[in-house]
């Protein structure tokens, strides 16, 4: 009993009065100790996770403002609708302005926290005076608080949104290790690895590295024969040589188009519950050709945008406008006009500052953005812009949306050349931009509804960006606008974006947004240079696809060490190559390819492969499309980024897969791992036909052992040479596979000089090797 009481006394010693002594004695630090004091109390449980040093200097942009737009932009952001206390810390102006009845107090005094009521409120102890209030549902961290508290010791300096300062060309970093360069690109990516105390990996091997580069090019597989050359080609500028081949390949074109199509939320129906066909693919021959002819990125844009209004604008460039009626049009009854043709215009707007201007604007519809300096004012001054346009919010079944334009046969002939007109179609009506409203009037929308007419506005872009001043009020001039030197975002989104096409994350990750609430740059240099150096070299998207991936950045492997991924873990710093997995237009597309399926067509009317019989009727009203009529002949194995698109029930096998559904602008898929995809792999008629024709290729050829034909499917399908083991294997499952055949195991296959069961166990292996982890990989 005795040691009982003992033990309880120990254990009320140990639980409360030790850490209120710490606590005291803490609190009475002198005032230059704690002034020093840096680093992360770990011993309080908040802290736990956090054992980082503040930094020395601390950086508003980096270190603070992401902490402010996160916890106190809500109630003290941009939005006079939810301001509080008269407070607003997203403005320099507002975060350093007097407040308090009385107009006597300030939240921030630079190099005083005593008297700064920001410092005070996140430190307080009563409930009723604690910032981020309790209901917010918001708090901050003891790490967070030190941060705010330290920045304001230090003199609370401020600076404006990255985004929205005009980009600057530094000077190229100087390295230590120049051995490690092969472009402008890599001096960047290596400063900051040793800073990070990091280092870059080496080379990627050649099979993988030939494997990657045609997939980031081109979408396809390289083929043996290919592959078998780079192996063998001692010249230094080999791989060089091969980025610029695949560069001009009509392949390059095809591929860039398909993250376009998400951009531009392409589809062959109209979308909503009748969801109709639309014929919109001559728009999408244009995008094919504009990318492989190396249109400039800013005469791409401005065609897309404004193409009808360039003078003597030509039927080309009217076609390219096609990009804005891509958004999702109605056929039901009931619905009312005027509120379905504001939603076409809003899809416009919301599209174009997604896209082009990596802006949130969207969230400004309905009121003020509560984090960036966007009104809603002027969230409608650039819906103005595609206001114009003298089109209905209802169609009829069977009616072509207006505008339109008519292509005929003899016009792709003559003019049209890139546009791909089956000899069974005589025309087609294609939906264009006109500014056949000229004297419609825009409003701001209370709350964003339709009918809600506040004040009158005129065309115009948000001040954070750039004044629309000299600009013609329409959208010609706002293409202008986008691409004029002072923009501080067209040209970082542009090449940020084709960052995250290659590498497989933007510099700035959130790729759809760049303000307040979005990621910073990892490289905020080498985003403005390359920004910077795609204006002046014309806005060559070619040329800066190419300086990417002849970037030793680009090229190393992508093995990893525990060291490595304890240090920076998902590969911000590129210290090596990240592990991509293939899209799910890649993922068909290999599997065509490498088995001889692949129809390599350019161009044309949309097709209709493969899909479980009864989907469409099961998912429609029974009005529109249907019945989903499989397509024959090499319409079957076309390139998927020719599958038909009906915006409803988008192909099952690719959603599957992360593509995008299409109802609104995406500039970056989502990346998972799911069950269903094994499923998929392992199912898909597409992916079984493809393994049978790949087994019965090898099986003609008497001249090959079993182990030269599991050698040619390995590399076919992954692009390298199997080793002794996996061949090993491959050969056990093969033998397995045989012995299980019977007359139940149907194959599709008309060779008759091939044996049933070895054509079965062939089969079974190229399909195993076609689900391994490392066929859907890019390199």
């Amino acid at each position: 009993m005795k040691k009982k009481q003992q033990h309880t006394s120990f254990t009320w010693l140990l639980y409360f009065v030790i850490p209120f002594a710490l606590v005291l004695g803490y609190k009475y630090i002198s005032k230059e100790t704690q002034e020093d004091y840096t680093a992360i109390d770990t011993s309080n449980p908040e802290l736990a996770s956090e054992t980082k040093a503040l930094p020395e200097t601390i950086d508003y942009i980096f270190d603070v403002k992401p902490i402010l737009s996160d916890r106190c932009y809500l109630c003290h952001g941009p939005d006079d609708g939810t301001r509080e206390a008269g407070l607003r810390l997203d403005t320099k102006e507002g975060a350093f302005a007097a407040i308090g009845p009385n107009q006597d107090r300030f939240a921030i005094v630079p190099n005083d926290t005593l008297t700064s009521q920001l410092v005070s409120r996140i430190h307080a102890t009563q409930i009723e005076k604690l910032m981020p209030p309790e209901d917010s549902n918001l708090s901050l961290t003891e790490y967070e608080k030190q941060i705010l508290t330290k920045w304001i010791e230090q003199g609370a300096v401020w600076k404006d949104h990255w985004a929205f300062v005009a980009p600057q060309k530094k000077e190229i970093p100087q390295i230590s290790n120049t051995s490690l360069v092969a472009n402008e690109i890599d001096h960047f990516i290596i400063k900051k690895l040793e800073q990070q105390g990091l280092s870059p990996s080496e080379r990627a091997s050649k099979e993988k590295l030939i494997r990657r580069v045609y997939f980031d090019l081109t979408g396809l597989p390289p083929s043996i024969t290919a592959i078998d050359a780079f192996l063998n080609n001692s010249n230094p500028n080999a791989y060089e040589s091969i980025v610029d081949s695949l560069l001009s390949s009509t392949q390059y074109g095809e591929h860039m188009t398909t993250s376009w199509l998400d951009i531009a939320r392409y589809s062959d129906t109209h979308g909503y519950q009748d969801d109709l066909e639309r014929v919109m693919w001559p728009w999408r021959d244009w995008v094919i050709n504009a990318f492989n002819k190396n249109i400039p990125y800013n005469d791409f844009v401005t065609w897309q945008l404004a193409g009808d209004l360039l003078p003597d604008a030509s039927l080309e460039q009217i076609i390219a406008t096609g990009f804005n009626r891509n958004h999702k049009i109605t056929q039901e009854g009931g619905v009312i006009d005027e509120e379905y043709r504001v939603e076409y215009v809003l899809d416009r707007t919301n599209t174009v500052s997604k896209s082009l201007l990596g802006l949130t604007m969207e969230c400004a519809q309905c009121h003020d953005h509560k984090y960036d300096p966007i009104s809603q004012k002027e969230y409608f001054s650039f819906y103005s812009f595609f206001n114009k346009v003298n089109e209905k919010g209802r169609i009829d079944y069977g009616e072509i949306p207006e505008p339109n334009i008519k292509i005929t046969q003899q016009q792709t002939e003559a003019l049209l050349s890139f546009i791909n007109m089956p000899d069974s179609i005589q025309e087609v009506q294609l939906m264009v931009m006109k500014d056949d409203a000229p004297t419609r009037k825009t409003y701001v929308l209370k709350r964003g509804a339709y009918d809600a007419y506040g004040e009158e506005v005129q065309a115009d872009t948000p001040k954070s960006v750039l004044a629309f001043d000299g600009f013609e009020t329409n959208r010609l001039g706002l293409a202008h606008w986008l691409f004029d030197e002072k923009n501080t975002l067209t040209a970082r989104v542009a090449v940020n974006r084709l960052w995250q096409q290659i590498f497989g994350t933007g510099i700035v990750a959130s790729s759809s947004d760049f303000g307040n609430q979005g990621a910073l740059p990892s490289h905020p240099e080498l985003l403005d240079w390359l920004a910077i150096t795609f204006r002046e070299e014309g806005w060559d998207m070619k040329k800066m696809i190419r300086r990417m991936v002849l970037s030793n950045t680009y090229q190393q492997t992508s093995k990893t060490s525990p060291e490595l991924l304890e240090a920076d873990p998902y590969n911000k710093w590129l210290a090596r190559s990240t592990r991509q997995k293939l899209t799910a237009e890649m993922i068909r597309d290999n599997a065509l390819a490498v088995s001889g399926l692949l129809v390599e067509k350019i161009g044309g009317p949309s097709v209709k492969p493969y899909q479980p019989k009864g989907l469409w009727a099961e998912t429609t009203s029974g009005q529109g499309l249907t019945e989903y009529i499989m397509d024959t002949g090499e319409n079957l194995y076309r390139r998927s980024l020719y599958t038909f698109w009906k915006r409803t029930v988008p192909p099952p096998s690719m959603m599957t897969f992360d593509a995008a559904t299409r109802d609104y602008c995406t500039v970056e898929r989502q990346k998972t791992s799911t069950p269903l995809q094994a499923l998929v792999m392992l199912n898909d008629p597409q992916l079984i036909e493809a393994a049978e024709v790949l087994a019965s290729q090898v099986l003609l050829d008497q001249n090959l052992t079993d182990q030269d034909r599991i050698h040619t499917i390995f590399k076919k399908i992954t692009s390298r040479a199997p080793d002794e083991t996996e061949i090993e294997n491959l050969l056990a499952f093969l033998k397995e596979s045989e012995a299980n055949y019977d007359e139940t195991k149907k194959v599709v296959t008309t060779q008759v000089a091939i044996d049933k069961e070895k054509l079965y166990a062939f089969s079974a292996v190229t399909s195993l090797i076609f689900n391994l982890d490392e066929a859907i990989i890019k390199g």
